[in-house]
């Protein structure tokens, strides 16, 4: 079903980086087009987007906030994406399922740097995409300026479709570039039409010249035209924005202060006659052909008295409340105005909607007719890899069993979270991408699920080995009221390469030790490889049962574990131990104006560096891969993008083991055994 004026339901993002302005530009926007009566604040915690208690308790976006409204008879889908970059995935998930984005920013060039991931994404996945200039009211740069830092980190050519109208420092309107009429601004109000100013009509002119030289860099009939002085009509110029920006070949720049609604009913202008409607949209996601309904679902919610929402965009077909995806039934569907629902009985192509109680849905899921694709081909946007974790525990141990569950749900509204149970270290860990990150996931934790948890800094799992070998003996020898327990070993202890792992042996001649009783060896041997003699998980060695003894009554399976165990526990200390320490493999992703500072921060780390160079389709970005030790990265991630705008990421494997020896050695060795006695 298509609106009134013949568009179906269209949906844009609104992105950009923190404090950009996006939350009040999405509450500009549902003012001026009537879907709110008055404008809520961020500070003021009244927005439409930032509802939760979490992102109020901030002030900043925390997950994906939808709105929807009307324009001019076209419905219209808001989706209010988090700036931070820790939250990075909420954004990347909604992009997946919009018509074109709008990037916010601010007039500051020192800023402009901290765009180039998501511009970098649009590009990636072609997503048509407009700039914003906000806050321009507070401007003390010159637009071209700003226009000039921000084209050297896009892709794409940036095209000026506005000139600010000046009076003296203070921006009082604009002149639109297309059509040639010039505005002055009225704090939240339309603007009015004026004269183009004596002052701006050169700067006019130049301006537009170089929008329909951008523009006909991708049309010969547009550049025919130029080249015989010939002024193309307005209606073609316009044909020629909404083509180009489809195809993501130029990026359309409009300025404004969505505070005062400045330019806010432009920019709904532009983005009613240029948007693409979602079959193009569609097309270019190269979502399955076919009858019936599809929806993409983009964002899950938990919703305390309501359960679990599943945002999603229709795509095809209609949606109603009832029907059944992949055996479920839809319970309940909404229309959704940030943290408030409206429940409808059914929606059309094109719109965003949520569907209740669909228990067996994730994020990235594509509902299909009566199926449900979760393979990795349905998933829209592949998942942030984690670059922060934190070792939780609940402050009531006995809501431990609660916090399975309670993860569960908050990984199915973030996928970029990931909870871990290490095995060496035995904690429960919670992956992310940043410390805000796994704060907020415990504050939602506390918040609706009543579990209060605290998180400390992960432990590394060290682990120890030898230098040298050993022969040992062991003999476990009881006496009791009845039968004894007697077992005697001897072991030869070798190390082994790095990455072996274990190896038991056994050359046992004239039958010494019964073969019924080798298993038992072997296992006291991989029992006491649990903790070594430095107090960590022993690797890399090898055992060999040489010789022994046994008694035809008082031997038994536990008296030959204990004797390998004994032999272990005795002959270890005599083999030199070491401790290893884990190395990664990681590589660093930052602008080439950084590669220095990264360079020393590797150093400073205790890392090595292999290489850096250019990043082949990404012009101004380096690649540093080093090796640097686990216990150096736990918090690099935060001096990384500290050192970078906060636009430096990397990632990361486990490599190897090396030696650790020194004074860090001793400290960690120290450390190990004090951490034990008190557990003790």
């Amino acid at each position: 079903m298509t609106s009134s004026q013949g568009q179906a339901p269209r949906c844009v993002a609104l992105v950009g980086p923190y404090l950009s302005g996006k939350t009040t530009l999405l509450e500009s926007m549902l003012h001026v087009t009537g879907a709110i009566p008055r404008k809520g604040t961020v500070k003021d915690g009244t927005s439409v987007g930032d509802g939760s208690a979490e992102a109020r308790a901030r002030q900043m976006s925390v997950e994906i906030s939808a709105a929807g409204t009307e324009f001019l008879g076209d419905k219209w889908s808001i989706l209010d994406c988090p700036g931070s970059i820790e939250f990075a995935q909420e954004m990347r998930n909604a992009l997946m399922a919009v018509d074109a984005a709008v990037v916010v920013c601010e007039p500051a060039i020192e800023k402009a740097l901290t765009l180039a991931p998501i511009l970098r994404f649009l590009d990636q996945h072609a997503i048509p995409h407009m700039l914003f200039i906000n806050k321009m009211d507070l401007a003390t740069r010159r637009v071209s300026d700003i226009l000039a830092a921000l084209q050297a980190i896009s892709e794409r050519p940036l095209v000026l479709r506005q000139v600010p109208i000046r009076d003296g420092d203070r921006i009082t309107g604009y002149v639109d570039l297309v059509s040639e009429r010039a505005y002055t601004y009225r704090p939240d109000q339309p603007s009015d039409r004026v004269p183009i100013p004596d002052s701006v009509q050169e700067r006019e002119r130049q301006a537009r010249t170089q929008l329909l030289e951008s523009l006909a860099d991708f049309d010969d009939s547009l550049l025919e035209k130029l080249l015989e002085d010939q002024i193309p009509p307005a209606a073609d110029v316009y044909k020629n924005l909404a083509r180009t920006l489809t195809r993501d070949m130029i990026v359309p720049v409009f300025l404004g202060g969505a505070e005062k609604d400045h330019g806010v009913r432009r920019l709904m202008k532009a983005l009613r006659h240029e948007v693409p409607p979602p079959e193009v949209s569609a097309a270019r996601l190269k979502l399955p052909a076919g009858d019936g309904a599809l929806v993409a679902v983009f964002k899950t919610y938990h919703v305390p008295h309501m359960g679990k929402l599943s945002l999603g965009r229709v795509w095809r077909g209609e949606v109603a409340d009832g029907m059944t995806f992949g055996g479920e039934r839809v319970g309940g569907l909404y229309r959704m105005m940030g943290q408030s629902q409206t429940k409808i009985p059914k929606a059309s192509a094109g719109e965003v909607v949520a569907l209740g109680r669909m228990d067996q849905v994730r994020t990235g899921d594509l509902l299909i007719g009566e199926r449900r694709d979760s393979s990795a081909a349905g998933r829209l946007t592949p998942r942030f890899a984690p670059v922060f974790s934190g070792a939780i525990a609940v402050e009531n141990r006995n809501e431990e069993v609660k916090l399975s569950a309670a993860m569960a749900k908050l990984i199915e509204e973030d996928p970029s979270l990931a909870v871990e149970q290490n095995a060496d270290t035995h904690e429960y860990l919670l992956w992310g991408q940043g410390e805000m990150h796994l704060r907020i996931a415990l504050e939602r934790l506390r918040n609706k699920y009543h579990l209060s948890a605290n998180m400390k800094r992960p432990q590394v799992p060290y682990q120890e080995s030898i230098r040298k070998g050993t022969s040992q003996h062991g003999r476990y020898k009881r006496q009791t009221g009845g039968h004894g327990q007697f077992g005697d070993v001897h072991i030869d202890i070798k190390p082994l390469p790095r990455g072996s792992g274990f190896s038991f042996e056994e050359s046992i001649v004239g039958g010494s030790v019964p073969k019924n009783f080798i298993p038992a060896v072997e296992m006291g041997a991989r029992d006491y490889l649990k903790r070594g003699p430095l107090g960590f998980p022993v690797v890399d060695i090898s055992v060999n049962l040489t010789d022994g003894q046994y008694h035809s009554v008082d031997s038994s399976e536990a008296a030959f574990k204990q004797a390998a165990r004994i032999a272990m526990t005795e002959g270890m200390a005599k083999c030199d131990p070491v401790l290893l320490e884990p190395i990664f493999h990681v590589t660093i992703q930052i602008p080439a104006e950084f590669t220095p500072k990264a360079q020393r921060l590797i150093s400073g780390r205790r890392g090595q560096i292999l290489g850096f160079g250019a990043i082949g389709d990404w012009k101004g970005w380096d690649e540093v891969s080093a090796y640097m030790p686990q216990a150096e990265i736990h918090d690099l991630i935060i001096e990384l993008r500290s050192l970078t705008l906060g636009v430096g990421t990397f990632t990361w494997k486990f490599d190897h083991l090396t030696e650790l020896t020194g004074r860090l050695a001793d400290q960690v060795i120290a450390h190990r055994a004090e951490s034990v006695q008190a557990a003790s």
